[in-house]
């Protein structure tokens, strides 16, 4: 006869066999959340790089106010204002910004090579042939001078009527407070070296028709110098929105879905292929995001899946036009009160976008922002090029990329994959200094996948998506 069993053996079958079941469906859900790949050869590096924790602490709220302070002295700085005077216009504004930048290469040794553009241009906004300069000061790369991150503010400002060269125009916000940004940008990064050139721009006639972003994208063409990425900042100083919000703790970053640039063919491919979401631009979006998060206290990147601001435009456009990865960098909350007003108050309400609306602790944090990103893409080494993608009617996913041999601050790649709903990318692995890599029984329907570079110092580059959807 079965020999009867105790209450405490029954009650122990019963654990074993619950903790079995409850086994089994954890390694079930491991195996969904993270499949079964091929195992790299090497270690990875650290994906940690303390020198950004001093850069995000670095730039000061005081130099900024300073700066916006100096800016708005000029009276007006409109594209078509005088530039024969030394005290006011945009002359004066983009001679002392060329100064300033010079101090700046001063203390570095000469780091920066600062250099004026200057083509003349006419249109809807400027009637007769006027001089559009920027104002660009260039820190080389030591291995990959030639691959270029940039940041960049705007010189020029305007009132209500975007015609009006003469009236005081101070543009404390919109955009001193970019330019500022750019120039502290510069005094905190200049006391490194990189492998990649940063340029920090001051760009001109962006009121009236976006003419210095093209006038740059002339300049790098000519010079051979390849635009990995651009970091737009206009208006970065607000906290304070007509929705009555104040918030210093946030910031927008607006990105391409799809390439403006996009050729019909490149299309019919993303038809089959996808990438709606994983532009470039989009992907360079999340990389600043992904340092902010790891590198930053108390701010929120916001990431906005749209070009711009509804029904408007930046200075990151005429990039994106040109095919290149470009993104707008400013403060969550607008006060309209401010932009693009005369100054004068009605009913109550102060109009004019004056000084007192720049919060400088505010703006030093969002320069503190494109800081971290310029270094951590100048130190990683170029995105990877020709990354395609298969495994269509498969259990596995194919990646595949060609290696750069040339570039020295590479050491390896890591592959990123996450699901089609999912914003931001949320899993990735090291492989190695391989040209190629499989996701074992990962059905490709089912993930959307890219490929990084890595340097030693464990720096990445943005995400790049297969295909042309997501070169850089």
């Amino acid at each position: 006869m079965p020999q009867p069993v105790s209450d405490e053996e029954s009650l122990m079958k019963t654990i074993k066999i619950t903790n079995l079941m409850l086994a089994s469906q954890t390694m079930a859900l491991l195996a969904i959340a993270f499949p079964p790949v091929s195992v790299a050869a090497e270690p990875a590096p650290s994906q940690e790089d303390m020198r950004l924790y001093t850069i995000a602490s670095t730039p000061n709220a005081e130099r900024i106010e300073q700066d916006i302070k100096t800016l708005v002295g000029f009276g007006t700085r409109h594209t078509l204002s005088k530039t024969d005077s030394n005290a006011q216009g945009i002359g004066a504004a983009r001679r002392w910004i060329e100064t300033e930048f010079q101090r700046i290469s001063a203390k570095c040794n000469g780091c920066l090579e600062v250099v004026t553009l200057a083509e003349t241009v006419s249109g809807k906004r400027i009637p007769n042939p006027t001089e559009v300069v920027n104002v660009i000061a260039i820190q080389r790369g030591l291995t990959d001078p030639n691959r270029v991150v940039l940041m960049s503010g705007d010189i020029d400002s305007r009132v209500s009527d975007v015609m009006d060269a003469s009236s005081v125009s101070p543009g404390a916000n919109d955009n001193a407070s970019g330019v500022a940004g750019t120039l502290e940008a510069a005094r905190v990064l200049s006391q490194y070296q990189f492998a990649g050139t940063i340029i920090y721009g001051a760009l001109s006639g962006e009121e009236q028709g976006l003419y210095g972003g093209d006038i740059l994208i002339n300049h790098a063409k000519v010079q051979g110098l390849q635009i990995q990425a651009v970091l737009n900042n206009d208006m970065i100083g607000n906290i304070v929105g007509i929705n009555g919000v104040i918030d210093n703790h946030s910031v927008r970053v607006f990105s391409e879905g799809v390439r403006i640039a996009e050729t019909p063919d490149e299309a019919k491919s993303r038809y089959f292929s996808g990438g709606e979401n994983d532009s470039a631009s989009r992907n360079l979006a999340r990389k600043i995001k992904t340092l902010a998060d790891q590198y930053m206290t108390n701010l929120d990147v916001q990431l906005i899946n749209r070009l711009d601001r509804f029904g408007r435009g930046g200075h990151h456009l005429p990039f994106n036009k040109a095919g290149l990865a470009a993104v707008r960098v400013m403060e969550t909350n607008e006060h309209y009160h401010r932009q693009h007003q005369d100054i004068r108050t009605e009913n109550g309400i102060a109009y004019g976008d004056v000084i007192e609306g720049v919060d400088f602790a505010f703006n030093a944090k969002l320069t503190a922002l494109n800081a971290i990103s310029l270094a951590a893409m100048a130190w990683a080494p170029a995105p990877p090029k020709n990354v395609s993608i298969s495994g269509e009617v498969s259990a596995d996913t194919v990646l595949k990329w060609t290696v750069n041999n040339d570039d020295k601050a590479l050491v390896g790649y890591r592959v990123y994959w996450r699901k089609t709903t999912a914003s931001e990318w949320t899993h990735s692995r090291y492989v190695g200094k391989l040209d190629q890599f499989t996701l074992k029984n990962m059905v490709i329907d089912n993930y959307l996948f890219g490929v990084a570079s890595v340097s030693a110092d464990g720096n990445t580059s943005p995400v790049v998506f297969p295909g042309a959807t997501g070169a850089f």
